[in-house]
């Protein structure tokens, strides 16, 4: 069995066992780039759900990322395992509702709401509008519904998945799908990773969003509990 997944900093563990939220962070891992830093991976809740269902462990997620970028890396991966699918599960957290992949030249650019991302100077003007303009009402459910494409063309290609909510949720959606087994309720803001796992684990400091070991095991038995529930291995 194949276990992949994918998502934002919560997925790559960011800041769990280090400080890093990127292998570059760390000058022994500069060649990994914006890669989860080795150590954290290690403790993230997709290596310890592998460790729990006796899979191999394949993962697309990098901090900071977008819905788009988590969209397309995942598609680019089932392109380059096509021959696996029938073996394989996906697990895929979703960023906030606000982030934006930005193709600028030959790179990729994760752009959100904060106001200090990083982009060429070619396009710091169109930064400060996007952030000015921001409709929250409308990204989400521009995100609903891109997710909900997503969600039929893996339904479509019988590829197993579960998603779940990282911090932002679709409570505000009125018009609701169903998703089966396939969203962990993405309409009830108590059941993102974050509502979840704040009930019992503290993040790594004061300012941080993320959080240590202690909340990757838990979410870990979360999915292996859900995933049983629902016999879906």
């Amino acid at each position: 069995m194949i276990l992949y997944v994918n998502g934002d900093s919560h997925t790559a563990a960011a800041e769990c066992v280090n400080n890093h939220a990127f292998a570059e962070d760390d000058s022994r891992y500069w060649y990994l780039e914006r890669r989860p830093h080795p150590d954290n991976l290690k403790a993230s809740w997709g290596k310890l759900l592998s460790e729990r269902l006796a899979s191999s462990f394949h993962y697309g997620c990098e901090s900071a990322s977008s819905n788009d970028r988590i969209i397309r890396t995942t598609r680019e991966w089932i392109i380059e395992h096509s021959k696996s699918l029938k073996n394989t599960l996906m697990v895929i957290q979703w960023s906030t509702w606000e982030r934006e992949e930005w193709a600028i030249g030959d790179e990729y650019y994760q752009v959100n709401a904060s106001g200090i991302d990083v982009v060429p100077e070619s396009h710091q003007q169109q930064y400060k509008e996007y952030i000015a303009n921001i409709d929250w009402d409308k990204k989400t459910i521009e995100s609903h519904n891109r997710i909900w494409q997503f969600h039929k063309e893996l339904e479509d290609a019988d590829i197993k998945h579960i998603f779940f909510n990282g911090n932002n949720d679709f409570s505000k959606i009125k018009k609701q799908k169903d998703w089966g087994t396939c969203y962990i309720d993405p309409y009830n803001p108590e059941s993102t990773f974050h509502a979840i796992v704040s009930k019992k684990c503290d993040t790594v400091s004061p300012i941080s969003w993320h959080y240590g070991p202690d909340a990757h095991r838990l979410w870990a038995n979360y999915i292996l509990h859900y995933i049983i529930d629902n016999k879906l291995v």
